[in-house]
C-alpha cells in the first residue's frame, strides 16, 4: 500500500496568500469583539464573491469594466446587479451579482 506523503508547515505555509501588516491594520485596527470579528470575515468574504464575479463577467463579455468595448465585440454589456442571498457556512451573506443586458452571463 503506498504511504501518504506527509506536508510540512513550510510548504502549507508557501501555498496561502500573505497578507502585509498594513493590510491587516486596515481590516482589523485595534481590539476587536468576536461579533466584530465576525462581521468583518462575512465582508471579506463578500468583497471576494462579488469581486470573483466581476472577474467572470469580464471574462464572459470579454472586456473589464470601465474599459472601452473591443472593436467588433457583441453588442452585450453589462447592466447593474441584481441582490442575491448566498448561504454561506456562517448563515446567508447577500452580494450584488451583476448583469448584462442580454441575460446570458451564468455565474
Amino acid at each position: 500500500m503506498p504511504r501518504k506523503m506527509k506536508t510540512t508547515a513550510a510548504a502549507d505555509k508557501a501555498a496561502q496568500p500573505q497578507f502585509s501588516t498594513e493590510l491587516l491594520e486596515q481590516l482589523i485596527p485595534g481590539p476587536v469583539t468576536p461579533a466584530e470579528l465576525e462581521g468583518i470575515f462575512l465582508q471579506f468574504k463578500k468583497s471576494v464573491l462579488e469581486r470573483a464575479l466581476g472577474a467572470e463577467m469580464s471574462h464572459h463579455l470579454g472586456y473589464a469594466l470601465g474599459q472601452a468595448k473591443p472593436e467588433g465585440a457583441p453588442a452585450n454589456h453589462r447592466n447593474d446587479r441584481s441582490p442575491k442571498t448566498v448561504l454561506t457556512d456562517v448563515g446567508a451573506l447577500r452580494i450584488d451579482v451583476p448583469r448584462d443586458r442580454e441575460g446570458t452571463f451564468e455565474p
